[in-house]
């Protein structure tokens, strides 16, 4: 071909122009490294975001589980979680002592505006305010209070032996405590509950709905005594769910025997206005036995000895109120009552089946021994020192 020396240099200019106008390859591409790491980033941003997504949502649905566990509850659960204490160091609470060995005949312990009295007379301040009931835990573990009842409901604490006092429930409308210290029952919003307590928390809840007014008042073995809205009584299981129908019958239960039958006060047949001890039958609180002979006061006020032998019993003997020691042997339970002390005015604590101690009116503590209550005695009452006015001290029942 012939190839002028004007083509030549036309051709290698436009060659020189090529390569010019493209850029040389570099050994690393900035762009996509910066792209690949941004795509890196995104990933973990995104596993990290589900994988706290998950936990929540697993949290979250446990808390629901626990707190929502009562079909029909529209109010919020009194179970309290969490540190009562808002954080504050073991250090700065106060700490009860350990309960001792089992106690003397006649000795009593005390709570007096929140402190804990020991027979020996020695004083905790457990920092707990105002209290309405106390009771020992079982194997000398500590105490249960219930404080007294304020606009936001009441509470209850657990005082563990030598450790800080702990709230179990708050803003409850009623809380009773079964005589083994081992069960809590209690009335919140719509609803009965009841718990077991195990090492020192409440397990396995259960509740059901319930009719303003009907109030937890005792436990009667593995059931729980309810006063009814119209001032009868029933006996709730609530392993079974819905309260039973009331019975009008029953205006008083004081305990129950050994054998779980209750020992309550009904109305007299064919005497409007007048009263009789009986013993009930523990299926449906229907009378087995009836005596009229005791007259009984209409408080309530009364406690049944452990082994079942007496009831001391707010009453009526010789034109003077006070309370009553019944003899619940016999066919006919009050056969025999006897004037036995002043007037109660609180919990009655038996300490065995030995000696019963109360508080009375004038705020004394009041001991009946029963063999001195037979031979013609009374009980011996001892002024508290200490007790300021307007404070009521509270007898602390024995866990039996």
């Amino acid at each position: 071909m012939a190839v002028t020396q004007d083509d030549l240099e036309r051709a290698l200019r436009e060659t020189f122009s090529r390569r010019v106008a493209v850029p040389p390859p570099l050994a690393a591409d900035p762009a996509g490294l910066a792209i690949g790491r941004a795509r890196r980033v995104r990933h973990r941003r995104t596993l990290t975001g589900l994988s706290l997504a998950a936990v929540a949502t697993a949290a979250v649905t446990a808390g629901m589980a626990q707190l929502g566990g009562h079909p029909g509850r529209s109010t919020t659960p009194t179970v309290v979680l969490g540190d009562p204490r808002g954080g504050a160091t073991a250090a700065a609470w106060p700490v009860a002592p350990d309960p001792p060995a089992p106690r003397a005949e006649g000795d009593v312990e005390l709570i007096v505006g929140g402190a804990l009295v020991t027979a020996e007379g020695k004083r905790y301040d457990l920092g707990i305010g105002p209290v309405e009931r106390a009771q020992r835990l079982p194997e000398h573990g500590g105490w249960l209070v219930v404080g007294a009842p304020t606009p936001a409901g009441r509470t209850l604490w657990v005082v563990p032996s030598g450790d800080a006092p702990q709230v179990l429930l708050a803003g409850a409308e009623a809380v009773v405590l079964s005589p083994d210290g081992r069960q809590v029952a209690w009335r919140d919003g719509d609803g009965l509950f009841a718990a077991g307590l195990v090492a020192n928390r409440l397990l396995a809840t259960a509740g059901t709905t319930a009719a303003r007014g009907a109030t937890p008042v005792r436990f009667v073995g593995d059931r729980v005594l309810v006063r009814s809205r119209t001032g009868g009584h029933l006996l709730w299981r609530p392993a079974a769910g819905p309260l039973p129908d009331g019975d009008r019958r029953v205006l008083d239960v004081y305990g129950a025997l050994p054998d779980g039958r209750p020992v309550g006060r009904v109305p007299a047949d064919g005497h409007p206005g007048r009263s009789c001890l009986a013993v009930l039958d523990p299926a449906d609180l229907a009378p087995t036995a009836t005596g009229c002979a005791a007259p009984l006061a209409g408080d309530g006020l009364g406690a049944v000895s452990p082994d079942g032998r007496w009831l001391l019993v707010n009453g009526r003997t010789g034109g003077t109120d006070g309370a009553l020691l019944v003899d619940l042997a016999g066919p006919e339970p009050g056969h025999a009552a006897r004037a036995a002390g002043p007037t109660i005015s609180g919990g009655v604590a038996w300490n065995g089946a030995t000696m019963a101690v109360y508080v009375d009116r004038g705020g004394a503590l009041a001991r009946v021994d029963p063999d001195k209550v037979l031979a013609g005695g009374r009980a011996s009452t001892t002024m508290l020192s200490g007790v300021t006015s307007g404070e009521r001290p509270v007898v602390v029942a024995g866990a039996s």
